[in-house]
């Protein structure tokens, strides 16, 4: 099957499997497993921070941050469609009684500064206090302007608030960029980085930031049951993907982007500006066109959530010769 739906359903390759069979492994919650100390001070040094710490998952990480940098009754900023506001639970109020403070994205990802300023909340018993600021790159596939984060930081050292990054795929962003990790995470107090997207970790996502903030995050994270034990294993895979599959998101970029020039201008599907500005593709459709990829995907041997907007992700499990079948699917 040629599985579209998302980067995150990426299997281990066999050398992966072969660096987590021969992990050097301890007992992480008491912080000695020699492989999971690696990975947290390799990416520490990738993301030019003091700090990091190694959790399960995305939705882990992010949580993590939002805990760390606010109290109960505190309130963050982010994006209505942000992953960290819509799509994880609503972890930050269930778990950490923490405000969301939606605003609507920009085309580019961005928020309007003004709105960002409005946002902000004065000092008066009457509102939750802000605290942080959360950005998203990428967001729906699209890289942040370069010097955006710098604007919006400016903003939260203005007013005293803190900035987080969720950077589930900083990598596709750095690639596209071409600029570092580093580079990117510059502006921020905190990135979250998964490993188990693009960059095929089975398992995985590092919290980044001050030394402060990730012994508050470690703290956070053995009370939300992400404290596991010889978890070399995992973060194996993840020191694996970090040192072979990053240069190689060039490629999940390249075929959206031929995915796109395929279809364009020879088919009735509407494609989305934003598509394949990195590894991601989206289509607008109708009521028949969805019933007729929904009908005919089996046919095809293709995965993909087909609605009336549609997302087809690249990833490293696609290959390009793996087109011509997507495309005569989308095509029929």
């Amino acid at each position: 099957m040629i599985d579209l739906r998302s980067d995150t359903v990426t299997k281990p390759c066999d050398a992966m499997r072969q660096a987590m069979s021969t992990a050097i492994v301890g007992d992480d919650v008491y912080h000695e497993d020699p492989t999971v100390i690696q990975l947290e001070q390799y990416v520490a040094k990738l993301t030019g921070k003091e700090a990091a710490i190694f959790a399960p998952s995305g939705t882990q990480t992010n949580l993590l941050a939002l805990m760390a940098h606010c109290e109960r009754g505190d309130e963050y900023i982010v994006g209505q469609q942000a992953h960290t506001y819509k799509y994880e639970g609503g972890g930050a109020a269930v778990l950490g009684s923490i405000q969301p403070q939606p605003l609507p994205f920009q085309k580019d990802a961005t928020f309007d500064l003004d709105d960002v300023k409005n946002a902000i909340k004065p000092i008066d018993s009457h509102f939750a206090r802000t605290k942080l600021i959360c950005l998203e790159n990428t967001h729906h596939g699209i890289c942040l302007p370069i010097d955006y984060p710098d604007q919006v930081k400016k903003i939260a050292e203005e007013y005293g608030l803190q900035l987080h990054l969720d950077g589930a795929r900083l990598f596709n962003a750095s690639v596209k960029l071409n600029k570092s990790v580093q580079q990117l995470c510059k502006p921020f107090d905190s990135v979250s980085l998964c490993l188990s997207k693009g960059l095929g970790a089975p398992v995985g996502s590092v919290l980044v930031g001050s030394q402060r903030i990730i012994d508050k995050a470690r703290r956070w994270r053995k009370v939300l049951g992400g404290g596991m034990r010889q978890a070399g294993i995992l973060a194996a895979a993840g020191l694996y993907a970090l040192h072979n599959n990053v240069q190689r998101l060039s490629e999940d970029h390249k075929n959206a982007k031929k995915l796109v020039d395929a279809i364009k201008d020879s088919t009735e599907l509407m494609v989305m500006d934003h598509s394949a500005q990195t590894n991601m593709i989206f289509l607008q459709l109708n009521q028949a066109q969805q019933d007729r990829l929904t009908s005919s995907r089996d046919k095809y041997h293709i995965t993909a959530d087909v609605s009336a907007v549609t997302r087809l992700v690249m990833h490293k499990d696609i290959t390009e010769e793996d087109l011509p079948q997507i495309i005569e699917w989308l095509m029929q």
